[in-house]
Formats: structure tokens, sequence, C-alpha cells
């Protein structure tokens, strides 16, 4: 089986949650199936390399690059459906779009699968841009009319998916993901505790990833931080991710000032970033929508309590092995850190069945799941 796996969320200035996806795909679905041969496609760009995965010997990407930019594909995709595919993938049997903001077409015998990582853009459309909202939601209309099989990370989004649009839910798989083996540490490497220094980052803290968006309600996590700061708390508030459109939100709000020290850093090492997971006190991903969640499992897998969201997909990726609060109560989530940052007892049974639930995902296992679904589509299976 050929599949032409779309990958330009590698060269985002904050790939994020979709970055990491496409990426551990690019290698967990060779690794499954040896005779799945994936073929990378990806639009023009005027930088280099892809941020999240491995280049050839001579500096280029592998796979083929269209010759057009984003901006003229994906709304070319999404409403007229052109242009074409290259020719050098006209032989492949699967067209696969990791991302439903560019539905590119296919040819006569071709299949088409689509990601919908989550709806967030229609939860909240004021916390987007209004050209992506646009692209979001006419690429998930092309991708209900054409794709032979959507994926979804999680119950929640598929549940979602189906109310919204009324596909049948025959046409929709769940794909779980996961944590990186390489959140798991047997120790930690003094070299990445002095990266985390130069940044600023020294125990003790509180830690939070991800792109700096409105969306992952930061704003509310600092003005949470900075009660228990005005109590006494020794922690430091640590902000780890690139940053997103509406980002001068956080800032507006760090510029207040206020009690309590908030770091925030960006671009560590993958190794790096274990290591600060591993170090923290309490890891706080309380975003007001996901459509998964990656943080919390990779906090989980680093051995880190977490306290996270009531909403949309977080309890049914934490399961009972994390603290859950609405992420709309600033009371509420200070409550909870101060919950797992004073209680010894708490923290240590949060740590372990943190360690077992994080176990229970894999990419390995998320791959199988996508190449079922590459098999059902062309009748494989």
């Amino acid at each position: 089986m050929k599949v032409a796996f779309h990958v330009d969320q590698l060269w985002f200035t904050a790939p994020g949650g979709i970055g990491r996806y496409v990426s551990e795909l690019l290698q967990a679905i060779p690794a499954s199936d040896e005779t799945v041969e994936l073929t990378p496609f990806y639009s023009r760009w005027r930088r280099g390399g892809p941020s999240q995965a491995p280049l050839t010997t001579d500096g280029r990407y592998p796979g083929v690059q269209l010759p057009w930019s984003i901006g003229t594909l994906y709304p070319a995709w999404d409403w007229l459906g052109r242009p074409a595919l290259p020719s050098s993938l006209a032989d492949h049997d699967v067209v696969h779009a990791t991302n439903h903001a560019a539905v590119p077409p296919v040819r006569r015998g071709q299949h088409l699968v689509v990601t919908v990582h989550d709806l967030a853009f229609a939860r909240f459309p004021d916390l987007f841009p209004r050209r992506w909202l646009s692209l979001y939601r006419r690429g998930l209309r092309a991708a209900v009319e054409r794709a032979d099989a959507i994926l979804v990370p999680s119950a929640s989004v598929r549940d979602d998916l189906v109310a919204r649009t009324k596909i049948n839910p025959d046409r929709v798989h769940m794909t779980p993901l996961a944590a990186s083996q390489g959140w798991v540490r047997d120790e930690i490497v003094d070299a990445d505790r002095e990266e985390l220094a130069d940044h600023g980052i020294t125990p003790p803290y509180i830690l939070a990833v991800g792109t700096i968006e409105p969306r992952k309600n930061l704003v509310r996590l600092v003005r949470a931080y900075r009660q228990l700061a005005a109590q006494g708390l020794p922690q430091s508030l640590v902000l780890i991710g690139d940053d997103g459109w509406g980002a001068d939100e956080l800032r507006a709000e760090l510029d207040t000032g206020g009690p309590g020290r908030v770091v925030r850093a960006g671009g560590l090492s993958a190794e790096t970033l274990a290591t600060a997971y591993a170090d923290a006190d309490v890891v706080a991903y309380v975003s007001l929508y996901e459509g998964f969640g990656l943080p919390v499992l990779e906090a989980m897998s680093a051995g880190a309590p977490v306290v996270t969201s009531n909403t949309s997909s977080l309890p049914e990726v934490a399961g009972d092995a994390a603290l859950l609060v609405d992420p709309e109560d600033v009371g509420g989530i200070a409550d909870a850190l101060a919950r797992v940052l004073t209680d010894p007892a708490l923290s240590e049974d949060l740590r372990r069945r943190g360690r077992e639930r994080s176990a229970m995902f894999s990419w390995a296992a998320t791959a199988r799941a996508t190449l079922d679904v590459y098999r059902h589509v062309t009748g494989a299976s």
C-alpha cells in the first residue's frame, strides 16, 4: 500500500500537538508495517527544513514538495477541490490529510482519509483569527463531503463531530494519541538541568506546557498562581511553549505584575522538556478545550502529578490519574494546585496513577489503528 501523507504542520512556527502527531506517525507507521510506503508531501515554504522531523544527509526533507504555498493551496483545496496533487502521487492508494484545514483532492481510485484533531474553532470561534476560522469551517465541510474516513483522537471529538455535522458515525474512527517514549527518563542528565537553569527554570516550580494562545487558558492559570504566591507559595510558575495567535493576552496579564515569579521559555529540546516535566512539583493543563491533550500524558509519563480541566477530552485522557477542575474557576484551579503541593501522599498517588495511565497509550497503537483505517477504506481488510 502506498500512502501520501501531508506534513506541512512540521514547518509551522508553533507545530503544537498536530506537529507531534505528524512526526510520530511518520516513524510509527512504517515501523508497524514495512509493506506500507509512506510518502510525505508538503507545500512550498520560504524557510528551510521542518522543526520536528529528520532530514536526509544532504539537509533536504524527503518526499514531494508541491509548487504552491499554503496561502494558495489551502483555500483552493477546501473551496474548489483543486489543484490536483502531482502525478508522482497518482499511484498512491491513500491520501492522508493530517489537518482538516487542508483537504486535498484525490484522483479516481484513490481514497481520502482526514484527521480532525478538534472542533475548538466551532466551540470558541472568538479565539481564532478570521482567516484560519474560515479555513477550518470550510475544511471540515470538505472533509465530511469528500473523505472516505475521518480520524479523531478522542470520543469527545467524535461525539461532537457527529452531533454538529450529522455525519454517519461509521465513517468516524478514533485513533488516540500518546506520549513519546522519550518522556520516560531513567535518569536526569545534568546538562538538561543546566539548560533549564539557563532559561531561568529551577525547582521548585509549577509547570504548564503548550502553545501560547487564548484557548490554553493561561491568563486564569497565572491569576490562580498569584493567589497562591500571595499566601507564600515558594514555587515559581513556568510556562513553556511557542507563541501562537492571541499571545498578547498573556503578555498583558504578565505585564500587570503581581506576587510570585513567572518564567516563560520556548525552544527546548525534547530531552530537556522531559526533564522539566520530571522536576515539576505539579503540571497544570487547564485548557478551555482540547481534542486530546498530549501534555497530560507527557507529564504523567515523566512522573509528574497533573491538574487538568474537567471539560472536552481531558477527563477521558486523564482518567482517575489527575485532579480535575473547572477551567473557568480561578479559585478552583488555585485550590487544586494547593492540594497537590501541600499533600505529599496525594502527590505521590497521582504520580503513580499517572505512570500507569500513560502506559495505556502508545504511538505504535495509534499507528496500528491508523493502518486499520487505511486498509478499511481500500478494501484491504
